[in-house]
């Protein structure tokens, strides 16, 4: 259970916690294949064959592993990449990536979030906790967030405890007085776990619990995490 007097912030995952990924890394990748058609048509190609891209990217991964923790960077580079293979040109690759970047801010969010970010931003600092490289900011939710913390800027990623200390520390409090939030198992919770975190497993599917470590508590969306900490509608 909850220790709720403890709790003086809460560290919040993005993707697949506030809105689903995949739909949106899906548009955003169509975005990119369109704007790349009439002016690079072999690597458009490339790039609408799912198999073939992914050969593409795991190449970048693995020729490239300082980029491990950089998903722009990365996304940069595959396209980059796959414009050199095609023999195209590889200066269009900065412009498609703001093609690609574009769209993939504009993200879908799940029914409870406004809702329930206004009623946790009410009484607790919140911090933004990702592996990934959404922007609080250019989602439209800057407003609810003291601060945002991302492995492609702090170089390292979840579940490094570091990355989590540096979340509390943007908090301006300890680890031990942060609830995190988040909805991979592995990454989130034991991660936050190890870090010395209260932690909240929220599993929108009713996945079966995969680990020995336990969260503190499993919510089925933030709504019930808001009731949880009886925070006023």
């Amino acid at each position: 259970m909850l220790n709720l007097s403890s709790i003086q912030a809460i560290t919040l995952d993005l993707d697949d916690t506030l809105w689903p990924i995949w739909p949106t890394i899906a548009r955003a990748e169509a975005a990119l294949v369109a704007w790349l058609r009439p002016q690079a048509p072999l690597t458009a190609a490339l790039f609408e064959n799912a198999p073939a891209r992914l050969v593409l990217r795991n190449r970048v991964v693995a020729a490239r592993p300082d980029l491990a923790h950089n998903m722009s960077a990365l996304r940069l580079e595959v396209i980059r990449h796959g414009l050199a293979q095609g023999g195209e040109d590889t200066g269009l690759a900065e412009p498609g990536f703001e093609v690609f970047f574009e769209e993939r801010m504009r993200v879908e969010l799940f029914a409870d979030v406004l809702p329930a970010l206004s009623r946790l931003s009410a009484k607790y600092p919140i911090v933004a906790l990702s592996n990934g490289n959404a922007d609080v900011a250019r989602v439209g939710l800057a407003e609810y967030f003291h601060a945002s913390v991302s492995a492609h800027e702090f170089g390292i990623a979840k579940p490094d405890v570091r990355i989590f200390h540096a979340a509390a520390a943007a908090a301006k409090v300890p680890a031990q007085a942060v609830l995190h939030v988040g909805d991979d198992a592995g990454l989130d919770v034991l991660g936050a776990l190890d870090a010395g975190m209260q932690t909240v497993w929220v599993n929108r599917e009713g996945a079966a619990w995969p680990h020995d470590s336990q969260a503190h508590v499993t919510v089925a969306d933030l709504g019930e995490l808001c009731n949880l900490l009886a925070l006023a509608d």
